[in-house]
């Protein structure tokens, strides 16, 4: 694949674009992800995604800085996407956040900034703020005021474009009554056992853009058990990448892409970063889409289990 070669890009309900493919840094190790990031870079991904909550973000900065200093890229070819914590949703932390993950990452703006998760946490430094039982303390701010906090953010040019991540339907909703500048993306976990077709429908429907997070199963996941499923062995998805000469990572990754789902495969190992940008000469027919959507069981591997008694927790009562 070329230097040269441009990742297609999903325009914005702003106008502003994205590119479709982009590198994923969660539970990419501090250590590690400087090399990942700037593998990535030289191999052509364009769009990183990072987080406050991954700990690895003045590392990501880092390989940034190295890569436009080399003038490999300027900023502007690069596109950026954070996200704010939990702890941080009460108004009057927002600003503040989003210049921690400006600071750590070395950047004057962001391309894109997310709403982590509905559910607030209380204030503070601890990312997961326990009581005596181990339980997550709540706090009660309404992921609408947060949202009106982040409009902010864009009239004062910190960041280009606003988002959600892990919103369901009803949430979504809330969010659209509310806002002034409208969500462009709602970034969820979505791979063929978990293809979120009806949620990717209703965003649609209302100009918002799907982003897939862990599009192969995340196979690393902390809290994977023996026999849990495991996306890459599984018969079909092995059977239609004989068929293009292809690994099952490349073609759940092409799968997000031929729906228009921008997609944002994790790894921190050069071989694999390379394979899965290597995804550009073939599309997946009509036939074996269905086919792959025909793997979906519901099957969400990213449970969020200790928000679970939240109110503003996504996953409860089926919501899509």
């Amino acid at each position: 694949m070329s230097q040269k070669f441009k990742v297609p890009a999903v325009k914005f309900n702003n106008g502003l674009t994205c590119p479709i493919l982009g590198l994923g840094t969660w539970q990419s190790n501090p250590g590690e992800v400087v090399q990942a990031v700037s593998d990535a870079i030289d191999i052509g991904y364009r769009h990183i995604d990072c987080a406050y909550l991954y700990g690895n973000e003045k590392e990501v900065g880092q390989a940034i800085k190295d890569k436009i200093q080399q003038g490999i890229v300027k900023r502007e070819d690069l596109f950026i996407t954070s996200k704010i914590w939990n702890t941080y949703h009460r108004p009057d932390l927002v600003e503040s956040a989003v210049k921690v993950s400006l600071s750590n990452l070395g950047l004057e703006y962001l391309d894109l900034y997310l709403i982590h998760w509905p559910m607030a946490y209380k204030e503070g430094d601890d990312p997961f703020p326990s009581d005596a039982n181990g339980k997550v303390i709540y706090s009660d701010v309404d992921y609408v005021d947060t949202w009106k906090a982040m409009e902010k953010l864009v009239e004062k040019g910190l960041v280009k474009s606003i988002g959600l991540s892990n919103f369901n339907s009803k949430q979504v909703v809330r969010v659209l009554e509310a806002a002034k500048i409208k969500p462009v993306t709602n970034q969820v976990e979505c791979h063929p056992y978990l293809n979120q077709q009806k949620l990717f429908d209703f965003c649609k429907e209302r100009d918002i853009t799907l982003t897939a997070y862990s599009p192969l199963g995340s196979p690393n996941r902390p809290w994977a058990k023996p026999g849990d499923p495991y996306l890459f062995d599984d018969p079909k998805i092995k059977t239609i990448a004989s068929k293009y000469n292809k690994t099952p990572g490349q073609i759940m990754i092409r799968y997000a892409i031929d729906r228009g789902i921008i997609v944002i495969p994790k790894s921190v190992n050069k071989v694999r970063i390379a394979e899965n940008f290597d995804v550009w000469d073939f599309e997946l027919s009509k036939e074996d889409l269905e086919f792959i959507s025909g793997l979906d069981c519901n099957g969400r591997l990213i449970p969020q289990a200790e928000g679970r008694e939240h109110k503003d927790h996504p996953f409860v009562n089926d919501e899509f």
